[in-house]
């Protein structure tokens, strides 16, 4: 169902979530592999931009392959590797990353200092969220370490059952040290500017496709991008009524090339 219809340039790009669009809680959604083979018939560009700190973009487009999709590692983007794009644009002298998972890789290049950081960096470190090094990153934070978010979601809802997401432990850091964070991941504006570079388009050539209004359609709207809100995933009709509206409103990812031969894409 279409909210809004106006006359715009051709879309030549997609940009697409992962969890909730093309899969949740570990199963692949019916037509979804299908439809991401009709995209790339139609010639458009796409990547795959995630708030996933647990996943490189290797891990996760291996993940994706061999689940039956067409993905290349150069086309995903995860909040690990945008927040290690982010931090090698800043030159820092340090940094120390607080992450779980093959997230971590995407850090390998970045000089680390567990002492004195420049920067703290919270990702979903899990097992290692304890009292004794949280107590240690806020003394870090108190000794004059900036922080960042790899994303800014205090709730994931993708394995199937409520969880802290990163948001929550980053969220709570800055509060206790009197700080401000800055965040990477969805619905950053550094995140939707990294997919646009990754597509190589500008931005009124692209949709944006996702399952969230608070962080796919927030994001793509303030970053003037079109977008498209499923209704799967965490879908939550409620958030139609909300003031952040998306550009169209679709059942499931195989709607979406009726959509675009509607916009005549």
């Amino acid at each position: 169902m279409s909210l809004r219809v106006p006359m715009r340039p051709a879309i030549q790009g997609v940009i697409l979530d992962i969890d909730g669009v093309l899969e949740f809680a570990g199963r692949v959604y019916p037509g979804a592999v299908e439809t991401l083979a009709d995209l790339r018939a139609r010639g458009l560009a796409v990547c795959f931009l995630t708030n996933s700190t647990l996943k490189s973009r290797a891990s996760a487009a291996d993940r994706l392959r061999r689940r039956g999709f067409s993905v290349l590692p150069k086309e995903v983007i995860t909040a690990s590797y945008a927040t290690a794009c982010f931090l090698r644009e800043q030159k820092p002298r340090s940094c120390l990353v607080l992450l779980e998972g093959e997230g971590l890789r995407e850090f390998d290049d970045l000089p680390h200092d567990a002492e004195g950081p420049e920067y703290l960096v919270v990702g979903d470190n899990r097992s290692a969220f304890n009292f004794e090094d949280l107590n240690r990153a806020l003394g870090l934070l108190l000794g004059g370490a900036r922080l960042v978010g790899m994303q800014s979601e205090l709730v994931d809802h993708s394995s199937g059952t409520p969880q802290l997401n990163v948001g929550s432990w980053a969220g709570m850091l800055a509060r206790a040290a009197g700080v401000q964070a800055t965040y990477v991941g969805k619905p950053a504006a550094y995140a939707f500017d990294l997919a646009l570079r990754t597509l190589g388009l500008a931005r009124q050539h692209v949709l944006m496709v996702g399952d969230k209004v608070s962080t796919d359609i927030a994001g793509a709207n303030a970053a003037g991008i079109r977008s498209v809100l499923l209704r799967t995933g965490e879908f939550d009709e409620r958030e139609l009524a909300g003031p952040v509206r998306p550009d169209y409103v679709l059942d499931a990812f195989r709607d979406l090339p009726a959509l675009l031969d509607e916009l005549g894409s």
